[in-house]
């Protein structure tokens, strides 16, 4: 079911809340929008997920709350340019980034499900994983090995 988990980066001084669900299929709650990036967690092999080791969460931007930090953050953009990506300037965690994209139903946040300080051991074990093979661009299917994300 989607709760309310707290996040922040190593040194804490950038500090969200986010609406999140991490219970494991058929335990969940009806996705806050159509299509798939609300079903899940996601691990990409991505360039920049893959050294960052981003485990990402996709929240609709209502749902998430900068609680503390905003001049701790520094922006990295790559590719296209299209996701903000932020991390903080003290410590280099990356906690989150967000972006507006159609197909999505508009603004969202990718939180790093890594940095969700209130999430249990358990629920971060059942939480579901779809695996991205972001490296080939084939964001619909997983990689062939997915060991190691």
């Amino acid at each position: 079911m989607r709760k309310t988990y707290h996040g922040s980066c190593h040194c804490g001084a950038v500090r969200f809340a986010a609406k999140i669900d991490l219970a494991p299929e058929g335990k969940r709650s009806e996705p806050p929008r159509p299509g798939i990036w609300w079903t899940s967690t996601f691990r990409c092999n991505c360039s920049s997920c893959l050294k960052t080791r981003f485990w990402k969460a996709f929240v609709p931007s209502e749902d998430f709350s900068l609680l503390a930090g905003e001049e701790a953050l520094a922006e990295y953009r790559f590719g296209e340019g299209m996701i903000r990506h932020v991390f903080c300037r003290h410590c280099g965690v990356h906690p989150f980034a967000s972006a507006d994209f159609e197909i999505m139903g508009g603004p969202f946040h990718a939180v790093n499900v890594a940095c969700l300080d209130d999430a249990t051991d358990k629920e971060l074990a059942a939480a579901p994983i779809i695996y991205e093979d972001g490296r080939h661009d084939a964001w619909d299917r997983p990689p062939e090995v997915t060991g190691y994300l």
